[in-house]
């Protein structure tokens, strides 16, 4: 996996959870000699199978990781209402926060985030949003927010925290400098929204959508927040990765969104586009090197619980329009050069036409 051109900075599975879905996929090729009932039949034992064989493996492997100690930080400063007037005040609390949640973190010898933060308090930054405590919340601006007409979000999945957060940026980065590339008298930002507690890739957690249900009303409240800033008329676009597609499609319904563009999803917990309940265009794509089109895409309950995201975004079950991604992996949708990345920038850019379909 390649450093800073992905959203997710975790492993894709864990061995046994990967060996558990191979041998499903290839039980279901051998139950095309029988009768199409019995199919059915086993093709639902399987899809159960594998969602407790993804349970176990995501179970079994934290009992054995240490607890990380919860990082001194302070508590979040109280900014004025967010407003194209007040970005500047926002940008430099931020600023302050990121600084002293840095020396507070040095002086309990975690050096890792205190250089983390360090950064994040360059002059040169600007974010509308940080909070150092626990494996952190931040929200980062590339480009001119205030008279910008068209603004990418970008929404992580797992793994995605303080102490990781240098690739999710690399990720906004590189859509940012596409933007410019492609449309240089453009009006573009970019901001990469970390904005909820991210699951960690081998955990239960990855496998509900109880993290998404939790960011969902934080997601939709920041995209309120962002047309006070941007004004109604802007063009937003919502570009979300892995677990951060589930989070897109939790918060979806009636979204004030132009476009939503779900990447290596694992589903997004409803059975079609039309089921996001969203008057945006609906975008997938996943490249031929992403492992998540190893796993299967359904869902079912184990133990009391929804286990499993439903529908793959790409299939055409689900309706959304696909785009190229080339074969790109599930870190690299966001790597210069790619069919991936050039597709977004047209997307976040309005030039739908020149979209290359899958």
């Amino acid at each position: 996996m390649r450093a800073g051109t992905g959203l997710d900075t975790g492993t894709a599975l864990d061995t046994g959870v990967a060996e558990a879905a191979t041998s499903g996929l290839s039980a279901e090729v051998a139950a095309a000699s029988v009768p199409r009932a019995s199919r059915r039949r086993r093709a639902g034992r399987w899809r159960r199978a594998l969602l407790a064989a993804f349970v176990t493996g995501a179970v079994v492997i934290p009992l054995s990781a240490a607890a990380q100690p919860e990082i001194p930080a302070p508590v979040p400063a109280v900014l004025p209402p967010l407003t194209a007037g007040t970005l500047d005040e926002v940008y430099a609390a931020n600023r302050a926060d990121a600084a002293e949640a840095s020396r507070m973190a040095g002086a309990d010898g975690d050096d890792r985030r205190a250089a983390a933060e360090r950064g994040m308090a360059d002059p040169d930054r600007d974010f509308l949003a940080f909070d150092g405590r626990g494996s952190g919340q931040a929200t980062e601006v590339f480009g001119d927010l205030a008279h910008a007409d068209r603004v990418a979000v970008l929404v992580p999945g797992s793994d995605t925290t303080l102490d990781t957060y240098d690739r999710f940026r690399a990720t906004a980065l590189n859509l940012h400098r596409q933007l410019t590339r492609d449309a240089p008298n453009s009006r573009t930002a970019v901001v990469s929204w970390l904005g909820y507690r991210t699951p960690r890739t081998v955990s239960t957690t990855v496998l509900t959508a109880d993290r998404a249900d939790q960011a969902a009303p934080q997601l939709r409240e920041f995209i309120r927040q962002l047309h006070t800033v941007t004004g109604r008329e802007a063009h937003i676009t919502l570009v979300c990765h892995s677990y951060g597609t589930v989070v897109c499609g939790r918060a979806a319904a009636g979204l004030a969104v132009s476009d939503l563009a779900l990447i290596g999803s694992p589903g997004t917990g409803v059975d079609s586009a039309a089921g996001l309940h969203t008057p945006a265009r609906v975008w997938a794509a996943r490249g031929a090197d992403d492992w998540v089109g190893g796993v299967p895409h359904v869902s079912a309950d184990l133990f009391g619980t929804t286990v499993g995201f439903g529908t793959d975004p790409v299939s055409p079950a689900f309706g959304a329009q696909v785009f190229a991604a080339g074969d790109v992996g599930h870190s690299d949708y966001f790597t210069p050069g790619t069919a991936s990345l050039a597709n977004l920038a047209r997307i976040v850019l309005g030039e739908t036409s020149e979209v290359t379909h899958a």
